[in-house]
């Protein structure tokens, strides 16, 4: 029997804590050549894409992949967890806000080993569904005192900052304007769909550590050229993934302003292999691009605790 588990019950069970630790096992066993990913493939209709992520994460003994589709500005998302010591279907779960805390932990992780230790500012672009996600994580791994968030939509704006001020129990406010969220912020946040920069790099204060989590397309941009030529270190999840979607970092790559050897791996700062922040004035940047294995470990870790608290249901396939 495999084990469904719904968004309600995935929701009861996972905590930003359990999908920070998760997360962060999972790159550094990435670095140790033990965790497979498989970057993204799509395919398109006119009306249709499909998103396929795949991954191998031997320490849970699990293997598995992600799909999601996205249809009229609708996304559905399910993962499937196989076990590798036979091979048979262990959970489907339902992935959205699986996918939304796990991609807060990517940068959470990111801002653990790239931030300053007293980084209390945090600027934020974006209000979506994922920008929860994002202030969560941060705010779990650095001592937080203000989030000020900048969205197009000032009324859609004012209620998300009140929704996110109790939720993690800090002032969360609305930025004066894109200017405002960046001055006097330890840590910058991008989590927009943008194909624009949504800011100027000439902003950035010494010691800023930068968060990008939107532009996990070619057609996509929230960075500056400024930004990234400005920082220290720059760190992405995988360079495999970077290289074929990375909007932000391809730009300076073709133009042979950046090389990837100037580009580290988070796992491999993680382990120790390579720097990340050498300096309180460095200016770090982490791309998350999102990855499959880091979704996979999320959902292996969730499925026992689903057994033992009697949350899913089972459905009959596989043997």
């Amino acid at each position: 029997m495999a084990r469904y588990l719904t968004e309600n019950d995935v929701a009861h069970l996972l905590t930003m804590p359990m999908a920070l630790d998760a997360v962060e096992s999972v790159m550094a066993e990435m670095a140790d050549g033990a965790a497979q990913n498989v970057p993204r493939e799509r395919l398109r209709t006119p009306s249709t894409t499909q998103h396929l992520l795949q991954g191998l994460v031997p320490s849970e003994q699990a293997v598995g992949y992600k799909v999601y589709t996205i249809s009229q500005g609708v996304a559905r998302f399910l993962l499937y967890v196989y076990d590798t010591t036979d091979g048979h279907l262990a959970g489907i779960l339902q992935a959205q806000t699986l996918g939304m805390t796990r991609t807060g932990a990517a940068s959470g992780v990111a801002t653990r080993h790239l931030a300053r230790p007293d980084a209390a500012v945090l600027g934020v672009f974006g209000s979506g569904r994922q920008a929860v996600g994002q202030i969560e994580a941060v705010c779990h791994v650095r001592p937080i005192r203000e989030v000020k968030v900048h969205a197009r939509d000032p009324q859609k704006l004012a209620v998300f900052c009140e929704a996110m001020s109790r939720r993690v129990g800090i002032r969360v406010r609305p930025a004066e304007c894109a200017e405002d969220t960046v001055r006097g912020s330890d840590i910058v946040t991008t989590i927009t769909t943008s194909d624009l920069p949504v800011f100027d790099g000439n902003w950035l204060a010494p010691g800023t550590h930068v968060n990008a989590a939107g532009a996990n397309l070619l057609s996509k941009r929230e960075i500056d050229e400024t930004t990234l030529q400005r920082c220290n270190a720059i760190v992405v999840d995988s360079r495999a993934v970077a290289h074929k979607e990375c909007g932000d970092l391809l730009p300076l790559l073709e133009k042979g302003r950046l090389s990837w050897s100037d580009i580290h791996e988070l796992g491999e700062v993680i382990t120790g292999r390579r720097p990340g922040r050498r300096g309180a004035d460095d200016i770090t940047c982490f791309e998350s691009l999102g990855l499959a294995i880091q979704d996979i470990i999320v959902g292996a870790r969730l499925l026992p605790l689903a057994h033992a608290r009697g949350l899913g249901f089972d459905l009959p396939v596989g043997i």
